[in-house]
């Protein structure tokens, strides 16, 4: 009898967290990570739970929020401890956090302010290897994998600031890096999506939002269902690993 896989899944309380937690949530135990807003995360909890389990032999909790500071080490440290003790084992990690601050990409003056590169290189990239670090242990144990959210604008210079640009390029890596170092108990892959219409998405002016579109070859922007169920692909995944997965419309080709 198979004993039911568990995802921690960081940023998780809107966007794509969120619809990755309901893409794993009929078949996976799941801890939602969230930063300071408990109402909104306790709402996709309640939302959670009213999808049917369709595992043969469930294990409860099915779901569990943690609040944790993902730019804090030890707070990484201990949101990984927690979700031992709560779910007594882990499974899958999806390192979805991540931070920019919108800029205009093609003015330097915009792109050399120090604070955005600080706070772009913990939340891009530190995070991920903070979080790859503490779950090590338990993700060989179970011969689990290790998922990193990065962007299409850290393969083709784009986005929203050189510094968010650079440091996701960091990101990608650094998930090679680990897929070769964590091998072979571990498997490591990131995804890229294009600009989504998510609430930090429509930031972007509508002009700029439109051009985007028209970028892709495919004039379609990727939604957050198409990157979650990518996500749950490379869960699933027996054989990829070191992979960053472009889902973005054909717009860095």
């Amino acid at each position: 009898m198979s004993v039911q896989k568990v995802a921690l899944i960081t940023a998780s309380s809107a966007g794509l967290g969120a619809q990755i937690a309901r893409v794993f949530a009929p078949d996976f135990r799941i801890v939602i990570n969230y930063a300071s807003n408990h109402s909104r995360a306790q709402q996709l909890l309640d939302e959670l739970s009213s999808i049917p389990c369709t595992h043969s032999s469930p294990s409860t909790p099915r779901f569990h929020l943690l609040q944790a500071d993902v730019s804090s080490k030890p707070s990484v440290e201990t949101l990984v401890t927690a979700t031992l003790q709560t779910m007594g084992r882990l499974d899958v990690v999806v390192s979805n956090a991540g931070w920019t601050r919108m800029t205009d990409f093609h003015d330097i003056e915009q792109g050399v302010v120090d604070d955005d590169w600080d706070r772009c290189f913990t939340m891009n990239v530190k995070t991920h290897l903070w979080l790859a670090y503490a779950a090590k242990d338990a993700l060989a144990a179970s011969d689990g994998t290790f998922i990193s959210t990065a962007s299409v604008a850290g393969v083709k210079p784009s986005g929203s600031s050189l510094a968010y640009s650079v440091t996701k390029a960091a990101q990608i890596h650094l998930v090679k890096g680990l897929a070769v170092i964590l091998a072979p108990q571990i498997r490591v892959n990131c995804v890229s999506p294009g600009l989504m219409l998510t609430e930090w998405g429509m930031q972007f002016p509508e002009a700029k939002r439109e051009n985007a579109k028209n970028n892709t070859k495919l004039k379609r922007l990727a939604t957050v269902e198409d990157v979650a169920e990518q996500v749950r692909t490379l869960a699933l995944s027996r054989s990829a690993t070191g992979q960053n997965l472009c889902i973005d419309g054909g717009s860095s080709l």
